[in-house]
């Protein structure tokens, strides 16, 4: 989600969608089976990509090791990262 408040260009919210549903989709294989959503709160451009695509790599690695629990452990319950 990236709301008019971060970027009041709809040019601007359109390019860090494209671009964090592209980071999702390079990656999805390797995602546990969740829902998830992402919550843009600074703008970002092109300048930033190698940034914003490091961090978002980084949060993908915690939400894998938060989830990644032992079979039969009981209910699962929300993780938020």
């Amino acid at each position: 989600m990236v709301a008019k408040k971060v970027a009041k260009r709809s040019v601007d919210r359109n390019y860090m969608r494209r671009v964090l549903r592209e980071l999702f989709r390079k990656q999805q294989a390797q995602i546990a089976p969740l829902d998830l959503v992402i919550r843009v709160t600074k703008l970002f451009g092109h300048a930033e990509f190698a940034q914003v695509e490091q961090e978002f790599y980084e949060l993908l690695f915690r939400l894998n090791r938060a989830t990644a629990k032992p079979a039969g452990t009981g209910p699962e319950e929300p993780v938020h990262v």
